[in-house]
């Protein structure tokens, strides 16, 4: 969330990092909302300052025997008093809307975002690894899969509706592999690991960005209302809402692996086919907690953790830089990291590293405090980042690591988890 009085006092600068976003948020609505805020606030300090002079004023006739005058007087303190508490009530719902207008505008971007309307104009940043080159017509995963019956997409759809997948046999034992074999390797660089719920409250969506804005994307029990997550950042971040951690641990830095649930009725076209753009999928998330003049730092350092997954499994990738256009909801800096897919005869992201500055951090109230450095306390910087999503990496294995028979050889780093060096039908 945006911090009110940066906004009041940088109108002009809100409204160009709007513009460079191509966001809706109306700035002009929370100028409106903000002047009558002010205004109220004014008056009722006003009406304040009456009803301590005329309090003032009984006082003394009283002293002087004149009760008729005071009781006159504090019938006119009683309208004061009147008129201060009908304030305080609208002055409430000026400062709720405030607060609810500010939930939805997105974050503002770090002077290093390339400028750009959308996807097209994101810049390339590097690329590592060599795309494989087939002496044969690959196949995409959705039909190598079956074939090998380690992917069962039609029971998927039985068992619960399009888009969800059944795997199976050396399918399901990929997937485990892939999601152990992330969780050693970021646990062995010092991220600490969790075992989270998948069901959060409102609040807790609230904290890192999902609602209100997002909430058509979310799957919700009917019951007591609790969400389930679209990614373990939800959980991880919300770990330190309403806490103030201490300057000389930071950066904290977390993993989990989650499963993640995404309604994404809007979406469609060829990404829908396979395991690319699901309703469940699996990740291994990573999370910071940061210092604020640290966190660039540290979003590279997530990025080089990110990227090592796919090194270390000799799968080849791209990172990009988003520009203001393309950027998530609550980021300040993101970078993508695409994988090759064989199947699109291009790359295909596999993770967004972001850096959200302080605005999951004003949102859930997570702060730090240094007292060598400052007095009180103040907001961390929070980063997130797929490391990676398991289901686009299974899927990346089967296709980059196809032979001509229609067997699948196993990465010599999951051997180990998988206990075979080829998949076969």
């Amino acid at each position: 969330m945006l911090d009110a009085r940066f906004v009041r006092e940088n109108i002009d600068a809100v409204r160009k990092a709007m513009s460079d976003r191509g966001a809706a948020w109306s700035v002009d609505a929370f100028v409106e909302l903000d002047e009558e805020r002010r205004r109220l606030i004014a008056r009722t300090e006003e009406r304040q300052a009456r009803r301590n002079e005329l309090s003032k004023q009984v006082g003394a006739l009283m002293k002087e025997g004149r009760r008729d005058e005071a009781e006159s007087l504090k019938a006119q303190v009683r309208t004061v008093n009147d008129e201060i508490e009908t304030d305080s009530g609208v002055l409430d719902e000026v400062e709720q809307d405030v607060r609810d207008l500010l939930l939805t505008a997105p974050n503002l971007p770090d002077a290093s975002v390339p400028l750009g309307a959308d996807e097209t104009e994101n810049v390339e940043v590097r690329r590592w690894g060599e795309p494989p080159a087939f002496a044969f017509e690959p196949k995409p995963h959705w039909d190598l899969g079956p074939e090998l019956g380690i992917i069962d997409f039609e029971r998927g759809v039985k068992l619960a509706k399009s888009r969800f997948v059944l795997l199976g046999g050396l399918g399901a034992r990929l997937e485990r592999s892939v999601i152990n074999f992330m969780l050693d390797t970021h646990t062995a660089r010092g991220f600490k690991e969790w075992w989270p719920p998948v069901l959060a409250n409102a609040e807790t969506l609230t904290g890192t960005g999902q609602l209100p804005k997002f909430e058509d994307d979310l799957f919700k029990t009917v019951g007591e209302g609790l969400y389930l997550i679209p990614t373990a950042e939800v959980a991880l971040t919300n770990i330190h809402r309403d806490e103030v951690l201490e300057g000389a641990e930071l950066p904290l830095r977390y993993t989990a692996y989650t499963p993640c649930f995404r309604e994404e009725a809007g979406a469609a076209g060829r990404d829908t086919r396979g395991m690319i753009r699901v309703h469940q999928f699996d990740k291994v998330e990573l999370v910071k907690f940061s210092r604020p003049e640290d966190s660039m730092a540290e979003l590279e350092s997530m990025l080089a953790d990110a990227s090592r997954i796919l090194e270390l499994l000799g799968l080849a990738y791209r990172v990009i830089v988003l520009c203001t256009g393309d950027m998530g909801f609550g980021a300040v800096k993101t970078y993508d990291i695409e994988v090759w897919m064989p199947s699109y005869d291009g790359y295909k992201e596999i993770s967004s590293c972001s850096n959200c500055g302080d605005f999951q951090a004003r949102r859930a109230s997570i702060k730090y405090r240094d007292p060598v450095a400052f007095k009180g306390s103040r907001l961390v910087h929070t980063l997130n980042g797929s490391g990676l999503a398991v289901g686009r990496c299974v899927a990346a294995i089967i296709e980059n690591f196809q032979n001509a028979d229609g067997s699948v050889t196993v990465p010599e780093v999951l051997r180990p988890y998988m206990g075979v060096d080829v998949i076969t039908a």
